[in-house]
C-alpha cells in the first residue's frame, strides 16, 4: 500500500485561460513544482510542429483539445526540433584556444537539459475527476495516476511530458527489474529511482563481510531507495537489516519490495533521516553521486545539494559502527572527472570524521552512456568507477581518545 502524503487538491495552484471568449481555470499539477504557465493557449490538431515549437520556446503553454495520440507525435516532432537545435554547429575555437573544461560542459548540458524540459512541458493535457483524460484515443491512465497522485477529486491540467512519465513508470513498477545479485526483481515506484545500473548492487553482493557481523548480525542501509541494497544484505544471510529513508515514496516502495520478495522477518523499513538510532557492524550507503541541485524527483538520486547526503553519512558513521564493523560507502567518482569533487577533498572528509579506508572494491559501468562517443562528457562517462569504499573508525576513535 502506498502510504504517501501528497498535497490535498485545494492546496494546489490554479492554472487559467480563456476559451471560447470565456475565463477558465481548473487545479495545476506539476511534480517537479513548476509554477503554471502564464500564458495559455488553447489549440488542437491544426497546430503545426513548427508553430509548437515556437509557441513553447516563446514560453506559452499549449492546452490539448484535439486527439491525443496527436498530441504525442507532435511532442516527438517539438523534441526533434531541439535536438536539431542542439546539433547545429556553434562557433568554432580559436586556433590554440583551451578545450573547454569539463565542469562547465557538465553544467551546459545541464541548462540545455532544463531549457529542453521546459519546452516540451509546455504541452498540456486537461483531466477530469480521477484521472480520466476526455480527448479522443486517450489511454486509461487512472491506475499509473493514482500510483503518483493518489486520487483527483477535480479537473487538473498537467504536461504531456509529465503524464507519459508516469504511464512509463507505472509499467515499469508492473514488471520490475530483474537484478541477477538478488536472484529476483525490484519494482520501482514513481519518483524513486530504478535500479538500472546494477554494477553497485553487486559491489555489495559481492563485498567480503564484516567479521563483527559474527557477533551481532545486524546492518543498515542508510537511503534504501527501493529497498534493493537491504534485500541484497538479507540474502547474503544478514539476520536484521534496517532500511531507512525520509522520502515517503521511497519507504512504500521498498517495504512492497521486501513484502514481494518475503523478508520481511529480516527487514525493516522506518523513516529517518540518514541513520536509525544505534550502532551495527555493518552500516550501507549509496548516495547521490553528483553534487548540485536536483529539479525534479528523480533527480534527488543523481543530485546532493551541497553532498548533504554524502557527507552526512560520512561525519555520522563512526557514531553508528560497533567495534570493528564497517560502513560500506558506494559512489561513483563521476563527480571527479567531471571537477565537482576531488579525490583529496573527499579522503579529507573521511579522515576529518575518524575514520579510515579499509579497502575498495572498484567496477567499470556497463550502462550505454559510457559508450556514447557524442555526449558531450563522454570522456567523464568513459573513465567513471563505482566503488565501495569499505570505511571503519581509526583506531584513537574506536579507543575513546577523540
Amino acid at each position: 500500500m502506498d502510504t504517501t502524503r501528497r498535497k490535498p487538491d485545494t492546496a494546489r495552484p490554479l492554472i487559467s485561460w480563456t476559451e471560447e471568449g470565456a475565463s477558465r481555470s481548473a487545479l495545476w499539477r506539476s511534480e517537479a513544482g513548476l509554477a503554471p504557465p502564464a500564458r495559455v493557449q488553447v489549440v488542437d490538431d491544426t497546430l503545426t510542429a513548427d508553430a509548437a515549437y515556437r509557441l513553447a520556446c516563446g514560453g506559452t503553454a499549449l492546452l490539448w483539445r484535439g486527439d491525443f495520440q496527436n498530441a504525442r507525435q507532435l511532442l516527438q516532432a517539438m523534441a526533434r526540433r531541439i535536438e536539431s537545435h542542439a546539433r547545429r554547429p556553434h562557433k568554432a575555437k580559436a586556433p590554440g584556444e583551451a578545450p573547454r573544461p569539463m565542469a562547465e560542459a557538465f553544467h551546459l548540458q545541464r541548462m540545455a537539459q532544463a531549457q529542453r524540459a521546459r519546452t516540451l512541458g509546455m504541452l498540456l493535457i486537461p483531466c477530469l475527476a480521477e484521472h480520466e483524460i476526455a480527448l479522443r484515443r486517450a489511454p486509461d491512465v487512472q491506475a499509473a495516476c493514482t500510483e503518483a497522485y493518489g486520487r483527483a477529486d477535480a479537473p487538473y491540467v498537467t504536461s504531456l511530458r509529465e503524464l507519459l512519465g508516469l504511464i512509463g513508470a507505472h509499467e515499469w513498477r508492473k514488471k520490475g527489474v530483474a537484478l541477477a545479485a538478488l536472484e529476483g526483481r525490484i519494482h520501482p515506484h514513481y519518483g524513486v529511482f530504478s535500479p538500472v545500473r546494477g554494477e553497485y548492487v553487486t559491489l555489495v553482493a559481492d563485498a567480503p563481510l564484516p567479521a563483527g557481523l559474527a557477533a551481532s548480525s545486524l546492518a543498515f542501509d542508510i537511503g534504501t531507495g527501493t529497498g534493493v541494497l537491504a534485500a541484497v544484505l538479507a540474502r547474503r544471510g544478514i539476520a536484521r537489516v534496517v532500511a531507512t529513508d525520509q522520502d515517503a515514496r521511497a519507504i512504500a516502495c521498498a517495504g512492497e519490495n521486501i513484502d514481494r520478495l518475503g523478508l520481511n522477518g529480516q527487514v525493516s523499513v522506518v523513516a529517518a533521516d540518514l541513520f536509525p538510532p544505534g550502532r551495527a557492524p555493518l552500516v550501507v550507503c549509496n548516495p547521490p553521486w553528483l553534487p548540485g541541485r536536483p529539479s525534479s524527483p528523480l533527480d534527488a538520486a543523481i543530485y546532493d545539494l551541497d553532498s548533504r547526503m554524502l557527507f552526512g553519512y560520512i561525519d555520522g558513521l563512526a557514531a553508528h559502527l560497533d567495534a570493528g564493523g564497517e560502513g560500506w560507502l558506494i559512489l561513483s567518482d563521476l563527480a571527479e572527472h567531471l571537477g565537482l569533487r576531488s579525490r583529496d577533498e573527499l579522503l579529507a572528509r573521511i579522515a576529518a570524521a575518524g575514520l579510515v579506508v579499509l579497502g575498495r572494491l572498484d567496477t567499470r559501468p556497463t550502462h550505454p552512456r559510457a559508450f556514447d562517443r557524442s555526449d558531450a562528457l563522454h570522456a567523464a562517462r568513459a573513465a567513471e568507477v563505482t566503488s565501495l569504499w569499505r570505511l571503519g573508525s581509526a583506531p584513537e576513535k574506536r579507543d575513546g581518545l577523540v
